[in-house]
């Protein structure tokens, strides 16, 4: 659980000034204290370049002081502190600052900063021997296709990491599910980039590659492979004035909650409504998004209806009754038998925060379009 800056300042606008304030008001919001531990300052904090002997260099007119300083701050307020990274030859946005072959120098910076977390960032690996025209080019990918330089670089950097005298997360962002994320991280990407502010807003259930249902649909593929101290990761959360009704947001955040997703918000924790700090803050939500039994899944899915169910380590049941229809109105029956309950339940609503009373087999609601109502099964 935690924080990241990509989804609403992207790479240019971020300085020390704005994420110190961001800092305080995490603490002051309460958000610190419902979980949100992890400060991490994605893209944007490099200079353009690396020191001539392989160091990363702060951006000398964004980030004066260092990420050193920036560390201490969050440290000094209660958070852990991470940074955006990556392990090819330049970053996303095509300036010259991978680690390829200067990895070591990297990570004992990172332990010297008192990193806590490092979202290591595929990004680009670039073979060619100029730079095209277009930075989103082919070539700027080709050197993770060459024999097996994208498990080789993760692999150590999970080595190093490993001599590290204090812990730090290794998050992977490698766009797809790859099957040494189990083993080398503590947590990676199964989708590509969620839409948001950066991508021109927050899509709910548009088909676009970013809207968030289909990001639920892709990571929702590979439930099996979490738990264990690895989760799969379907990007940041795009709640707050990016782009999705309060329902959806609603949604979206029960969706994140089921898959035992990492909870990284992405919003501007300065500027709230009551409505957003009830939902990131709500307490039942978060317990059963850290109840480590699994990812839950979808079990049922009919005429725009969606069952989702997550089993809970004390035996209680966490279900998201969801009408993904657009347009319509729909009506949720919850047929305990049908997804293998065959006890009565206490139905509590997570929203609300009150009981529903005692249900023996059946249960149904009324759900508005593209709403859902999010339950406890006692």
């Amino acid at each position: 659980m935690g924080w990241n800056s990509w989804n609403w300042w992207g790479k240019e606008a971020i300085h020390e000034k704005l994420m110190r304030e961001t800092i305080d008001a995490i603490v002051e919001s309460g958000l610190r204290d419902a979980g949100y531990e992890y400060f991490v300052v994605d893209g944007g904090w490099r200079d353009v370049k690396l020191a001539e002997t392989g160091e990363l260099l702060s951006h000398p007119k964004k980030f004066p002081s260092g990420m050193k300083a920036l560390a201490d701050y969050a440290h000094s307020k209660g958070l852990k502190f991470g940074l955006h990274t990556v392990p090819g030859t330049h970053d996303c946005g095509g300036d010259e600052v991978g680690a390829w072959d200067v990895e070591e120098i990297h990570v004992n910076q990172f332990i010297d900063w008192g990193v806590d977390f490092i979202k290591l960032d595929k990004c680009k690996f670039l073979l060619a021997d100029e730079i095209p025209e277009k930075k989103w080019a082919k070539p700027w990918t080709e050197g993770w296709r060459q024999g097996d330089n994208l498990i080789d670089s993760y692999t150590k950097w999970r080595n190093l990491l490993d001599e590290s005298p204090h812990p730090i997360v290794l998050s992977a962002s490698a766009y797809q599910y790859h099957e040494w994320y189990p083993v080398l991280t503590q947590m990676g990407r199964t989708t590509g980039d969620i839409g948001s502010l950066q991508w021109g807003g927050a899509q709910f259930d548009t088909g676009h590659q970013r809207a968030v249902m289909t990001i639920v649909d892709l990571n929702n593929q590979f439930a099996h492979h979490a738990g264990s101290g690895y989760w799969n990761d379907p990007d940041m959360m795009v709640t707050g004035e990016q782009g999705l009704t309060l329902d959806q947001q609603r949604v979206h955040f029960a969706l994140w909650c089921i898959m035992s997703s990492p909870l990284m918000l992405g919003n501007d924790p300065r500027n709230m409504t009551a409505e957003e700090l009830a939902i990131l803050t709500n307490r039942v939500a978060i317990e059963i998004n850290q109840d480590p039994t699994e990812q839950g899944r979808r079990v049922h899915q009919e005429n725009g209806i969606e069952i989702w169910l997550k089993n809970l380590k004390n035996g209680d049941r966490a279900v998201l009754l969801f009408n993904r229809n657009a347009s319509e109105s729909r009506t949720a029956k919850l047929d305990f038998a049908a997804i293998g309950l065959q006890k009565e339940h206490i139905l509590f609503d997570i929203w609300e925060m009150k009981a529903l009373g005692t249900v023996e087999a059946t249960y149904e609601v009324n759900l508005l379009p593209t709403s859902g109502q999010f339950l406890l099964l006692k």
